[in-house]
Order: structure tokens, then sequence, then C-alpha cells
């Protein structure tokens, strides 16, 4: 430890030096120096934010090895660019409590009375605006407040701004400031409250005042702070004042030559720093390093002065000729640069960084980045090898797990139990029914595979109560769903009808034109909490547990109370608001996760300090971020009236960007593409390469060796295994499953894809893999192929012998109506596809009526099946025929239906496309039920397109009953090939072959191993099951 505290005034802290350390260890050491345990107790620390007083009492204990001490006032000052709470509870020890200091108004209430002044004095088309781009707009309205009041502008200076020599929209928006002014004052003082920003400053202004009346004896230290605010700047010019006062600096450059130190602009990272020693009246010169036993080496200060050359000016950066070789090598010993090709090969790079320091006990490391998409991936890298670590610089509360599930049950309500909004919400982990949980994601699961795969149903919990019914309907006539499906329809409907149940309240406040916000959000959350129940808690304990629940239950709390504010709002609009009102909230963890790594934002990092300091998301745009564009004034409105440039932002970002990059250990990361587009690097990444290459300093090549390994192991460890690839192209897997497990049945159309694609029978029969219907599945082909099928079965059966009724248009059209009466809602789809339809029953009434006479009986949608012996024992193939008809002279027609394009007659004698001679093999050996046993002689398409050219019939043979033995050998060739345990199920063994869709072709990873194009394509609703 040191001795006695240096003589009061003006110290920095160089950026390569551990700051909060040296500070502790100063100040203890004076304390050891004195001889009183107390003398500690008696000294003021002021500090940035909450996070730096955590840490320097850690730091205290550190120096200690925990022995029991009175440690220092440590007090956050705050700072608005870091979104912290301004001495909130610290009030009382730094000011006393002051009644003469209104409260300041809560944050949500502000938005919303901001929200209604937009309202009664619109202001570019605001008045047109939905509400929750209003309370988005009034966002943006107290984020303008909050700056002019920390800059302690005077809203009268607005009269000095002309309005004539702006743009027209900025001379509206002009307009609307000046109402502003007359009308806020007027209802901050009718609510008894004032701004957060301008109670911050009364107070700072309160406690520097106090300080200049009785200057305190014991020492005041303020440390940390950059002075960005005015009023703390104020605060730190009268702590420099105080006869035991010290204001200590982070990071100010000491190096930089006056000419470039003059002539900074608000970008660079030492413009702050400049303008804080301007407003204190001292001189650069002046500042003296602060006291430490620290030992840095020639590195630290060599990185030092590498940033110091990187950030100068541009106008100086001549200088550089003249520097060059003055800089040691060592400036970027223990600097790597990770440039990933995509986001997620970063994250898995930078995790083996923190992974990697994990292995040296005690070492501690580091993710700072601004990027918390790249701090989650790298969370969850983390995760998978058991390192359990959060984002320090929190978690949008919109984004926890509750505030997902409170917005998943709006959408829910508000699409009308829609399947994918309702089954978000079902299979979310909070939701429970009021059931023991497995039960309820059982029951869930039914619901889904049962009722709502497959296209939507009707709107509301009504819609899934008659889809379920027709279901049933269907299950009893043609067997479409499984017995085990059948039975578990009544528990689908109680289900269906207990979650409309409690949803009832919010529904009936949703249908509504206009609603109070307050009844909306009482609705929401009675639904939310009666989701959530289980069989052993209650919704509201589930719901509102841990810190992401006890901040969303204020959240709601504060929303309830100020919600009257707002007037009627139309439901319509709620999920949107409810977003709104939300964005912005974070909940930042109590405790960190790990003891030795940590995720940062560059505010949570100032003043901080690892072992090894990744600095992540080096990209433009992301660090430094993009400046802010303000709504309410342009650049040059914002000059003449006062307020600093957006470049501001950027310079603070660059000052925390040159302090973290001093560190012992620096791993710089980026990815070249984002969401596939080629990303430009951070500006700073650009000035240190350049500058590195006029002072002739270059990387270490251990540390570039290193900085590539990252990237090789990630890749190593996330790219497909070695014995899945050849030559650098994944393998087509060739199963080989033994005979016992092969299938000894397959149906007509399967055996076309056991031809062309047998992995996907492979798939199918063997790993017993089934792809559901989609959700919301469109209206597509096959569905309308489907429909077409149902209709014209259900036509024929009525009249399956002799002449077609007088009414048979009628009957036809009467069925088709009630086919496609469910997409009557989407006009794009009934426009389309009922002129089809009336075209297609024409045209087949007209063929149907011709053919009667030659017809005995037709048969249709039957099934059929036939049995052989082949060498691992008898194979049943089986078939659903689209329609088979006994024909007058004793011949038998096969006929399959298709609304697609047939199989051509090539494809069929080639033996390409076997399904009608297949089934004309199953007609001959009387497979058919109620189908004479005999020989085919037709084999024919009837195409119904609905198009100019309604309907064709095509032959599909020249000779049937040839075509039909050809393909019968070729099956019983193809059983036994495979009955044979050498033979493999290969994924498209003739790619020109292949079937144009598969179920399966992602399981075959076809894209990875192929070099052909696009292998998606449309398939067609008829044929056999």
């Amino acid at each position: 430890m040191t001795g006695a505290l240096p003589e009061p005034g003006l110290y920095s802290i160089a950026a390569h030096r551990p700051f909060l350390r040296e500070l502790a260890a100063q100040i203890l050491g004076a304390s050891e120096h004195e001889g009183d345990p107390l003398a500690l107790a008696r000294t003021t620390i002021l500090l940035p934010t909450r996070r730096a007083c955590r840490s320097l009492q850690d730091t205290f204990l550190q120096l200690t090895d925990g022995a029991p001490l009175v440690l220092p006032r440590m007090v956050p000052i705050g700072d608005i660019d870091e979104d912290e709470v301004f001495l909130t509870g610290e009030e009382s020890r730094l000011l006393g409590s002051d009644p003469e200091v209104p409260p300041a108004m809560p944050e949500l209430r502000r938005r919303i009375l901001l929200a209604r002044i937009l309202q009664a004095h619109p202001v570019a088309d605001s008045e047109h605006m939905p509400i929750d781009h209003t309370t988005e707009l009034a966002g943006e309205l107290g984020r303008f407040l909050d700056q002019v009041q920390t800059e302690r502008l005077d809203f009268d200076s607005l009269a000095a701004l002309v309005p004539a020599e702006y743009a027209a929209h900025w001379q509206e928006t002009l307009t609307f400031l000046h109402v502003l002014t007359d009308v806020w004052p007027d209802l901050l003082a009718a609510e008894g409250v004032i701004d957060a920003a301008d109670r911050r400053n009364l107070l700072l202004s309160a406690r520097a005042d106090a300080w200049r009346r009785e200057p305190p004896t014991d020492p005041v230290i303020a440390a940390g702070s950059t002075g960005s605010i005015p009023a703390t700047a104020d605060l730190l010019a009268t702590v420099a004042g105080l006869p035991a006062g010290y204001v200590v600096l982070p990071g100010l450059d000491r190096v930089l030559d006056e000419t470039s130190w003059s002539s900074l602009d608000p970008s660079h990272p030492q413009f702050g720093l400049r303008q804080l020693l301007l407003r204190l009246g001292a001189e650069r010169a002046g500042v003296r390093e602060w006291p430490g036993a620290h030992e840095p080496g020639t590195a630290g200060p060599a990185r030092m002065r590498l940033v110091s050359e990187a950030m100068r000016p541009a106008a100086t950066t001549e200088a550089w000729r003249g520097e060059r070789g003055s800089i040691g090598a060592e400036a970027l010993a223990g600097v790597r640069r990770i440039d990933a090709c995509e986001p997620h090969e970063e994250a898995g790079a930078v995790a083996l960084v923190l992974r990697e320091v994990l292995e040296t006990p005690g070492r501690t490391g580091a993710l700072v980045t601004p990027d918390r998409a790249l701090a989650r991936r790298v969370a969850s890298i983390l995760g998978r090898w058991g390192v359990d670590i959060d984002d320090s610089a929190g978690t949008p509360l919109a984004d926890t797990p509750t505030g997902i599930f409170l917005r998943l049950v709006v959408a829910l309500v508000h699409e009308g139990a829609a399947p994918v909004p309702l089954l978000a919400a079902l299979k979310h982990p909070l939701a429970s029914g009021g059931q023991a949980t497995v039960a309820f994601r059982a029951r869930v699961r039914d619901l889904e595979r049962v009722i709502l795969r497959g296209p939507r149903p009707a709107r509301g919990f009504e819609g899934l109560r008659r889809t379920a019914e027709r279901t049933a309907y269907r299950a009893a006539k043609h067997g479409w769903t499984g017995p085990q499906d059948l039975e578990k329809l009544p528990d689908i409907l109680v289900m269906i009808d207990g979650l409309a149940g409690i949803a009832a309240p919010m529904t009936e406040v949703m249908d509504q034109a206009n609603a109070d916000l307050s009844d909306i959000v009482q609705a929401h959350i009675g639904l939310c909490e009666a989701l959530a129940a289980s069989a052993e808690e209650t919704g509201a304990t589930r719901l509102w547990a841990g810190e992401a629940g006890e901040a969303l239950a204020t959240f709601v709390a504060e929303l309830l109370e100020a919600g009257p504010a707002l007037g009627p709002v139309p439901p319509g609009r709620y999920a949107a608001l409810f977003d709104a009102l939300l964005a912005g909230r974070v909940v930042r963890p109590r405790f960190g996760a790990h003891p030795r790594l940590s995720i940062l934002g560059p505010l949570e990092a100032r003043l901080q300090h690892f072992d090894v300091v990744v600095l992540g998301g080096l990209n433009e745009g992301s660090w430094p971020p993009e400046a802010d564009v303000d709504p309410w004034m342009g650049r040059t409105m914002r000059s003449d009236f006062g307020l600093p440039s957006p470049e501001r932002r950027i310079g603070l970002s660059a000052h925390d960007f040159a302090q973290a990059f001093c560190a012992e250990r620096v791993v710089l990361s980026r990815s070249e593409r984002v969401d596939g587009a080629p990303n430009m690097p951070s500006r700073w990444l650009t000035r240190l390469d350049v500058a590195a290459d006029a002072l002739g300093l270059k990387a270490a090549r251990e540390d570039e060796q290193q900085a590539r390994s990252y990237l090789h192991w990630w890749r190593a460890l996330d790219g497909p295994r070695l014995d899945q690839v050849t030559d650098g192209k994944a393998v087509r897997p060739r199963p080989a499953p033994p005979v016992s497990a092969r299938p000894r049945q397959l149906s007509v159309t399967q055996i076309e894809t056991w031809m062309r694609d047998p992995y996907a029978i492979y798939a199918r029969e063997i790993l017993k893999l089934r792809a559901l219907p989609p959700l919301d599945q469109n209206a597509d082909a096959a569905i309308y192929g489907q429909l077409i099928h149902g209709v014209l079965d259900g036509f024929l059966a009525e009249s399956a012998v002799g002449p077609l009724p007088a009414d048979a248009r009628e009957r036809l059209i009467t069925r088709g109506t009630e086919a496609l009466s469910p997409y009557r809602s989407l006009p794009s789809v009934w426009t389309f596809w009922w002129p089809r339809f009336e075209r297609i029953a024409d045209w087949f009434l007209s063929v149907e009526t011709l053919r009667r006479a030659s017809l005995k009986r037709t048969h249709t949608e039957i099934t059929g099946s036939l049995t052989f012996d082949a060498p691992a024992g008898p194979f049943r193939l089986s078939a659903r025929a689209d329609r088979i008809d006994e024909l007058v002279d004793g011949g038998l027609a096969v006929i399959d239906l298709k609304t697609g394009a047939p199989p051509s007659k090539r494809e069929v004698m080639a033996g390409f496309a076997p399904q009608l001679p297949l089934e004309a093999v199953i007609v001959g050996a009387g497979g058919f039920a109620d189908v004479p046993a005999g020989e085919v002689s037709e084999l024919a398409f009837w195409r119904l397109s609905g198009g100019r050219d309604p309907g064709q019939v095509r032959d599909a043979a020249d000779d049937p009953a040839a075509v039909a033995a050809e393909a019968y050998a070729g099956l019983k060739a193809l059983v036994a090939r495979f009955d044979d345990p050498a033979t493999v199920y290969e994924a498209r063994p003739r790619p020109d072959r292949a079937p144009v869709y598969s179920d399966y072709e992602h399981l075959a990873r076809v894209r990875e191993w192929s070099s052909g194009g696009d292998p998606g394509g449309e398939t067609d609703g008829g044929g056999d099951a």
C-alpha cells in the first residue's frame, strides 16, 4: 500500500492502469498511513454509476483479503447517457432530504401525457397516427426534453429561432415546440412533479452549493466521470476547489500534441475531457498522474501511445511520418484480431476466447460489445459448455420469458386464436392452463396435430370448435383421422371450451370500437394469470416470479395507474401499443452469473479491469453507433439552439473503446457479413490499421496465429464431422438397414418414390417419420386437388350406375360450394378457385354424360391390394384408386384424376410412373373389393385444370395389359433387389429422375451434397393413399 493521499487537485489514471484498483490502493494506503480505521468512512467517493460503486467495494475487499473494513461513502452521480437513475436511493446520504425538490414524474406516465399533447396539438401528421406510433413519437419527445434540460437550456430561447430560416416541416415542428413550452410546465405543476433530468440538475446544484457554502474538511474524491452533463461538470468543478477535493479523470491523453488537442472534434475520444477541463478552467498540463504502485512494464504506455496516434485528428496525421519507429512493437503484443465470416462464427470464436480464460486459475475475462445479439449468442454457446454467464448490460423486458408470454397472449386474442399465435402462447413454458404442466402440454400437442395443422380454421375459438366437429365427421365417414386421434377429440373440445372461457373477458373488450386502456390491461393480465396457473401454483405466483417478473409487475402497475390519462384507445392497436410502451425497459441481473467471466456493454465496462478483454461487434453502425437522428430538430436548429451535435455520442463511445483497448490482453472481433450483406469494419479498426502501418508496427506472429486458431477451432467444432464429408462436401446418405426392418407393404405411389428416391422410403417406412401439414397451410394446388377429388367422389357415389340425374349440375355445384366455402374469407383464393371449379364441373358433366352410354358401373376412391412372394417373404402392394369403371363390353378402365400436370405416356411406358399400371395389376388379380377381376382395357389420366381448356382425357398407355405386366415384373425385381441386405436406400440415385418435391430432402441434406438447383416443386393432391 502507498502512503498518504497526494495534494488535492486534478488527476488522471492512464488508460492502461486498472482504474479502480489504483484508486482504492491509494485511498486504503492513506487510511493505513493515518492509523485511523475510521478515516475511510469519512471519505466520500463520487463515481459515475452504481456498477462502478459495487466494483470499487469489491476492490477494497480484494486489497484487504476480505478483512472487516468500514468502507468510504460511495455515491453514483450518474450520467444521462448511461440511462442511470441519478442519486435515487442515495439522496439522503449525499444531499439530505430536500422537501423543496418535487419528485420526478414516472417515465411511463410522462410518455402517455406527452402522447396526449401530441394528439391535442398535432405535428407531423400525428393526428392521423395510430396510438402506438404516437406514443413512440412521445418517447422521442421525452428524450428531446431530457437533452434540453440536461444542457440547462431555456425553452424561451426557442423564440430566437426564426421559423422562416428552416424548411416547412421544421417550421411546423418549431411551432409545436412553442406550444409545448406553454402546456408542459402547467401540466407538471398540476401533477406536482418535475422532469427527472430537471430534478437531477437541481439535486446536483444543491449539493454543489452546499459544499461551496460549507466546504468539507474530509476527502471528497470524484473519480471516473467525464463530466458530459453540465450539472455534473459543475459539481466536479466544486469538488476540485474543495480543500480536500480530488477529481480523478479516466484516461486523459497526456501525449497528444497541443495542435491536435486544440482541434479535437466531438467524435474524438478526448473531446469530452477537453471540454471538462475548459469548464474547470484547467490546463491539460496541470493534470497530474494519480500515484500508484502498478508496474505495467512497457506494453501499456506503448499501447496508449498507439491509440492516441490512431485517434489523432485527420488534419494532423502528417505527424505520423515523424513518429515512424517511435513506438515499440510491444504496443501490439497481446492484441489479437478476429475477422469472422458471419455473426455466428464470430460468437463461436469469442466464446472460445472466454472459455480459454478459465483454463488459467484466477484469470478474468470479459466480452465488451454494444451488440446485444452477439452477447446473447456468446452466452448461449458458453452455456453449451456448462459455463453460465449473463449479459450484464441487461435484457429488454419484452424479450424476457415473462415479457414474451405477455406479448404472445395479446397476439393470441388479437389474431382470433389463429394457429401460430395460439400455439406460440400455449407452448410457452409459463402456460399451464390450470392443469398439471405435463398433461397440458400433451393436450396442446393433440390440439395442434388434430385441429391446427393444415388450413387455418375460422376466426376465434368457435372456429376451432367447428373445425374439431368437421374433423370428427371426416374421421367417421372417410377415415382421414386415425382412431387414436378420434379418441382424443372429446378432450380437445373440452380444452377449446376452457380456453374460450378464460379468454372471454379479453375477447369482449377487444371486440369494442374503443376501450379504456386500464380495462384492456386488466383483461389482458387476467387472461395471462389464468393461462399461467398450474395445478400446484397460481398464475400470479408463476407469472411475477424472478427479476423479470418483478420488473413486469411494476410496469403493469404503472400502466394501470397511467392508463386513464391516455383516454379511450382502439383495442385493435393494443398489441402494438403494449409493445411500444414496453420498449426500452431493461432488466439487469442483480448478481453476475459467473465470478470470472462477464459480458458487458461499453457503459457497464467503464472503469472495469479484466485480464482478457474481447471488444466484439466492431462494425460501423454497431460500434460506433450511428449518429442519432433527432425528429424534433435538425442539425442546424440544434446548433442554433445550443444542443450538442449527434457526434458527441460517438466521441463518448470512442473513449470507451480507447480505454478498453489499452487492457493487457485484447481481442478485437467483427463479422465481415451480416444477414448476407457485407459489413464495414469500425472506423477505429481502420484507424488502427492505418496508424500501425504508418508507424511501422506489425502484430506479433504468434498473436496472428492465435487469432486464426480461434476461428479454426470453432469451425472444427461447429462444422460437420470428418466422416460425413468427402473433399469438403457432405456425403450422400446411403443407409442399409437389416432386411427385417425393411417394409413389406407399400402403396403404388410409394413404389414410384422407391424408384426415384429410396431414402424417402427409408425415412417414412423404417424410421417412421411423417411430415405434419404446415400451420396456416396455404390454399395451394395440393389442397385444391383434394377438394376436387372429394367433390367428384361424393357426386359419383350418388350416381354410380345409370345415366346422370337431370339436376346433376345443381348437385355438383352444391357440393363444390360446400367444399370451397371455408375459403370465401380469402378473396384472392375464392375468385381464382371458384371459376376454375365451375369450368371443371361443366367439362366433367359433358364428358361423363357421353361416357355413361358405355359405362356399367363406376367406383371411386376405392382401396385394393395384392400380395406376392419375394426373397425375404410376402410383399403386399396397396392402392387407393381415384376411379375404376366397369364397361358395358366387359372391360375395365382405371382413371387417375389430376388437377396438375399428369405424367407423360413416355414416362408411363418407360416405367417411371408405375401408378396406373400397378393399379391395373391389382384389378387383374381381383384385389379391389366390389370390382370383378379382369383385364384392364383403358388406362387414362383426366386432367382437370379449369383453365381455357378445362379438362383433357389422356391415354396413359397404348397397350394397358403389356404395360401392366412390365410394371409387375419391374416391381418384383425392385423388391428382390431391396431384399438384399447389401442394397442401400440411397438418396436420389438419379438426380434427373428425382422427385420434384420430398418431405425428407432436409433429412437427406440434399442441398449440402448436390450441385443441382432448387429441388423444390409442386405436388398434386390426387392419387392413392
